[in-house]
């Protein structure tokens, strides 16, 4: 029987008395590969190991598979179908039935697991629905803010800044925001953002970006048979790993090649990963003769990082500045630091939160490629500076950045839940007939 097709299995209602029950509602999972699945997956390990119970729906807006359940790795999805209707497909209607699908989901699931707590992480479309019936069935929401809808919209290219769409957006935003009996984010520059739409800090917890440390082993040697088959053996190789996003800065990087290339004929770069910028980096590199030195991997398997990590001297974050960037930590720079990788980040404030400067990484003026070419060559040229380095990254990963110290922050926010009961907001979620 493919995994589709098993029943679903809801955990019992009786409970142990220490246990806290979570409904997860995500906006998408596993198998899915991306930084907000993993990030998932890490949450719900350290919860079950906290001994607390969870269940996990997606919303209409995991758009792969045909909407049944799903089991991947033992975890086990439930997902939510979309309405097959016309209006459906419409501007604002579609957003309107998204949500109303949701809302029966949660209904549905909510009547079985008999949650403490709703849990709702971001975009905001999967919070409307679940303060709704979270009203109904008396049941208070954790709303978990991994970026701002109407900024993630500006920074992907959909919305521009101070539309209509986007005022609306973020008035949506901050009604979610102060109606959740509790909200928890990711770092402290989304607290801040958070905070000063009204939210008292006191309903504020930061759950940090985290990793599993074990999972990377500190300054494993080299792949060597990759590095051969990639081309790069015997070269100086600097690197990028995660999605090919505008807001990443990989043309500064390419610039900043160009820069170097004429005096370092053995430098190469690896960008490691895809997504909606790849055509236009790859005619970037075309436009400056640098396709003898780039190397595009395509999307990698999350268990075969470690691999690609090894072989490469210095890694690049060169993220441009704005909104999203300011206010957001990556992921990306803590498994960096958890392997021993030396990496050069622009010093937008997500990275500033996470990396001190000349001591577990090293910062660049943002948008500037020639600074970024310099600290490159910079950092190249401290090789005896290295070993040290690596380690007080990785020491700064398995003190503070560990997903179990991350975790154990919801023990406060779902204590807090008892005091704050759901308040009673306009119904967003259901469409006038």
């Amino acid at each position: 029987m493919s995994p589709a097709a098993r029943p679903t299995p809801i955990p019992s209602a009786r409970r142990r008395e220490t246990s806290v029950r979570i409904l997860h509602i995500l906006d998408h999972s596993l198998p899915l590969h991306s930084g907000y699945a993993f990030r998932t997956i890490s949450l719900l390990r350290e919860q079950r190991k906290l001994g607390w119970e969870t269940l996990q729906v997606t919303t209409p807006r995991h758009r792969e598979g045909n909407g049944d359940d799903v089991e991947v790795d033992g975890w086990m999805f439930h997902r939510t179908r979309m309405p097959a209707s016309p209006l459906s497909r419409l501007p604002v209607l579609g957003y309107v039935a998204e949500m109303n699908a949701t809302a029966g989901r949660l209904r549905e699931l909510a009547g079985r697991f008999r949650p403490d707590v709703l849990h709702a992480h971001s975009p905001v479309l999967n919070v409307l629905p679940a303060l709704r019936v979270g009203r109904e069935l008396g049941i208070p929401v954790v709303y978990e803010v991994r970026a701002l809808w109407e900024d993630a919209a500006v920074d992907h290219g959909t919305t521009r800044q101070g539309s209509l769409r986007y005022r609306v957006s973020r008035m949506l935003e901050s009604h979610a925001l102060k109606r959740a009996a509790h909200v928890t984010t990711i770092c402290e520059g989304l607290r801040s953002e958070i905070a000063a739409r009204g939210v008292p800090r006191e309903r504020i917890t930061v759950i940090p970006n985290a990793v599993d440390a074990d999972a990377f082993p500190f300054a494993p040697a080299a792949d060597v048979a990759l590095r051969e088959s990639l081309g790069l053996a015997g070269k100086t190789v600097l690197g990028f790993a995660g999605s090919f996003y505008a807001y990443e800065g990989l043309d500064l990087l390419i610039e900043a090649l160009a820069i170097l290339a004429p005096r370092m004929p053995n430098l190469r770069l690896l960008l490691v990963g895809g997504g909606p910028q790849e055509a236009n980096l790859r005619a970037m590199v075309a436009e400056r003769n640098l396709a003898s030195r780039v190397v595009f991997t395509g999307r990698v398997p999350h268990d075969r990082m470690v691999s690609y990590y090894s072989v490469i001297d210095v890694l690049a974050y060169p993220r441009h500045r704005m909104r999203l960037t300011d206010l957001v930590t990556p992921l990306k720079p803590l498994e960096a630091m958890a392997q021993g990788n030396l990496f050069v980040a622009s010093d937008v404030g997500g990275h500033r939160e996470l990396v001190r400067d000349e001591d577990t990484g090293f910062l660049f003026p943002a948008g500037d490629a020639a600074a970024l070419a310099r600290k490159l060559e910079d950092v190249l040229a401290r090789k005896a500076d290295w070993p040290a380095m690596k380690r007080r990254a990785r020491t700064f990963v398995e003190t503070e950045r560990t997903w179990a110290h991350s975790v154990a922050r919801y023990a406060d926010a779902y204590r807090l839940r008892q005091a704050a009961a759901p308040t009673r907001a306009p119904d967003l979620t259901r469409q006038e007939s």
